[in-house]
């Protein structure tokens, strides 16, 4: 399903150029929709972000086109199909580009035989006439349609899928939608087996494919006006298989418990101590220190640490949380903390409290409310401000929800920026994000931003000036690509930069992860965030994981990308050398945080630097390092437990054993496996590994 593939460029938030300039003249080669085709409207709460249609052509097959512009993500694409008599694909061919580049994809099945090719893979199957090819890509009107049609007449609602898993569709809601003589009743249907998570499709009464929405929407013309409502209700819906998980994966103590014999990690003072004894009793840290001298109450529950190491809760401080499954991916990596940056302030405001109630389980989330002005780059899930008073209120309005912060993005009018940050701070809350249009980040800090988002934000302070006016929209990720391999970092606009940001203690979460599946791996090789995941996952997530980086434009090449890609690294060296504070962000899916902090290590930082940017310094960022962020008697015990010894190889830090969130006792394999992992990630370092297999 398309909607797989949308869900990770929300996550990424990236393009290149060259996908952008590819645009016109693949158009004009591309299928146009008949007069009667279905349309409809991709849209979010920001506004309409391009059109989607649907139809069936003269031989029974099923056809689509589409046009996707997400604040400067281009992409064109069409389906042509046919399918046999119970409706499972004989031939699939989609043209067009996406941020990837080209998206050219066959599917064929010619007698016994299956054969596709995709941009990521290659293969070639016998006898698997009884199976449903899922493309790679196409558009997402068509590819669901047509999947979930043939899905809907399975017996038991189950399909063998091509190149790999099966998936299987309960009903989840129905809902009435429309007004006057558009009025009817559509249903919900969870599909599982294709994601990690089941993934909500509405479908008409005479089981008809009718949109999805998950921030972002695809609906028919007609009901634009109930997106909102339906994405409530297929998240309360969704929510209602939580608390009985919640239930079934946490273990209250009633005693203390005792982790005794282990090493620890301080990371108040960056040390690693051996033969340490931890005692938690009601949710607190009530003793720490060497064993010898930590007495363990007689009747606690002792957890033997020799040859694992215990660590504060993990943070990551740049998670879109994208439904209530990505919790528990998080928890399974011992992220017992997160930042939500930006995100619909409903259901973020509902998950705060469901898990208040105990009815989810989830890290502690700090959110920030994400606000952005009006313009065909605005951000699919922001407050949109059309004036300095509404953004001034949308600030306000932040501090009533409860919200930590304030994360200002690329649309916003650069000239409210003082007022509205003046009144950020006047209510206490932190003040950070993207840099508007038309300005360089110094000029954004000199404003009162406390802190720079990403990496490629900092990268800006030196590209030329030409480069600023659209620079909320492709030209944030194509410019650093094409400029950073030949910046001095020693002189000039970076080294001014760094300095100020040192000097006034502004922090960087760089989310270096995103950055690095932006610029490095080609088509079909997989992202090292991912690498020790593979085999994990369901079969449909690992494919998309291995779309690989953004194109290039036509007067680049990977390895210009890729040199730039390695100044970026260099950059974050010199930023943590000169003392500026980084937090450990991954603006990812949920299970980046470790490669991150192994990036930092490539720049440079200690092991224990490295564990203190997701552990000690978020909580201090946020102003709650009094009551977490590490290991002291006193602390909320959000702890992580973890097979082998960090401070020699930090992708130990994925061998999760147990987490503590608050005092309860979770099981790191028994979460993996509520977050759609079927077992361990490997203990392996990343390294940007070969190409998938092409064949099967």
């Amino acid at each position: 399903m398309r909607h797989l593939y949308y869900r990770t460029v929300l996550l990424l938030c990236a393009v290149s150029m060259a996908a952008h300039a590819s645009t016109q003249s693949t158009t004009n080669q591309l299928l146009v929709p008949p007069a009667d085709a279905r349309h409809f409207v991709i849209q979010s709460s920001a506004g309409a972000h391009g059109e989607s249609w649907l139809w069936r052509t003269a031989e029974g097959g099923w056809a689509g086109r589409e046009s996707l512009n997400l604040r400067g993500m281009v992409s064109e694409l069409d389906l042509d199909g046919q399918n046999d008599a119970g409706g499972l694909p004989r031939r699939v061919t989609i043209h067009g580009v996406t941020p990837s580049g080209d998206a050219t994809e066959v599917f064929a099945r010619t007698g016994d035989q299956s054969h596709w090719q995709s941009p990521t893979d290659e293969g070639r199957v016998e006898h698997a006439d009884a199976r449903f090819y899922s493309p790679l890509g196409g558009p997402a009107a068509a590819t669901t349609a047509w999947f979930m049609e043939t899905l809907l007449q399975q017996p038991q609602h189950h399909l063998h899928l091509l190149p790999s898993g099966e998936a299987t569709a309960e009903p989840l809601v129905s809902v009435v939608v429309g007004s006057g003589a558009t009025v009817q009743t559509v249903t919900a249907w969870a599909v599982s087996g294709i994601s990690a998570q089941p993934l909500p499709v509405w479908m008409d009464a005479q089981g008809h494919f009718f949109g999805i929405t998950q921030g972002l929407a695809w609906l028919p013309d007609a009901y634009g006006a109930d997106r909102a409502r339906l994405e409530e209700s297929q998240a309360k819906a969704l929510s209602a298989r939580m608390p009985a998980l919640a239930k079934a994966l946490v273990t209250q103590p009633t005693t203390p418990v005792a982790f005794t014999h282990v090493q620890t990690f301080d990371a108040d003072d960056r040390l690693f101590l051996i033969d340490q004894t931890v005692v938690v009793n009601e949710g607190r840290i009530v003793a720490a220190g060497p064993s010898s001298k930590v007495r363990v109450p007689a009747q606690a529950q002792v957890i033997d640490g020799r040859g694992k190491t215990l660590l504060p809760g993990l943070w990551d401080m740049h998670l879109h949380v994208g439904d209530d499954y990505t919790g528990l991916s998080e928890l399974s990596i011992g992220v017992t903390s997160v930042r939500d940056p930006g995100n619909d302030d409903a259901r973020t405001v509902e998950r705060r409290e469901r898990a208040a109630r105990g009815e989810l389980l989830f890290p502690n989330v700090y959110p920030s409310s994400l606000i952005d002005g009006r313009g065909p780059y605005t951000a699919q899930v922001a407050n949109v401000a059309t004036s300095e008073a509404s953004a001034l209120q949308l600030v306000r309005e932040a501090k009533t929800k409860g919200f930590y912060g304030v994360k200002f993005y690329g649309t916003f009018d650069a000239s409210w920026l003082i007022p509205s940050i003046a009144e950020a701070h006047r209510l206490g809350l932190h003040v950070h994000g993207h840099v508007p249009a038309g300005i360089r980040p110094l000029e954004a800090i000199n404003a009162g931003y406390d802190e720079i988002t990403h990496i490629n934000w900092i990268v800006m302070q030196g590209v030329p000036a030409s480069v600023l006016a659209q620079d909320n929209g492709i030209a944030r990720f194509e410019a650093p690509g094409r400029y950073a391999k030949d910046f001095d970092l020693d002189a000039g606009p970076m080294q001014e930069i760094v300095a100020r940001m040192a000097e006034r203690h502004i922090y960087s979460d760089p989310t270096m992860v995103a950055f690095e599946s932006t610029y490095l791996p080609e088509n079909g090789e997989l992202s090292p965030s991912y690498a020790a995941f593979v085999g994990t996952m369901p079969a449909g997530t690992e494919r998309t994981f291995r779309t690989g980086g953004f194109a290039v434009p036509p007067d680049l090449t990977r390895a210009d990308y890729r040199r730039s890609w390695a100044k970026m690294v260099a950059l974050l060296g010199r930023m943590h050398r000169a003392g500026v504070p980084i937090v450990a962000g991954t603006d990812g899916s949920g299970i980046e945080l470790v490669h991150e902090l192994e990036i930092y290590q490539q720049a440079g930082f200690s092991a224990a630097e490295a564990l203190a940017a997701a552990t000690i310094v978020p909580a201090q960022l946020l102003g709650v390092d009094r009551i977490t962020g590490s290991i002291v008697e006193g602390k909320v015990a959000d702890l992580v437990l973890v097979e082998g010894d960090p401070s020699q190889r930090l992708s130990d830090l994925r061998q999760t054993r147990l987490v503590l969130l608050a005092g309860r006792l979770m099981d790191a394999d028994a979460l993996r496996k509520a977050a759609g992992f079927n077992g361990r990630p490997a203990p392996t370092t990343a390294a940007l590994p070969e190409k998938a297999a092409t064949s099967h």
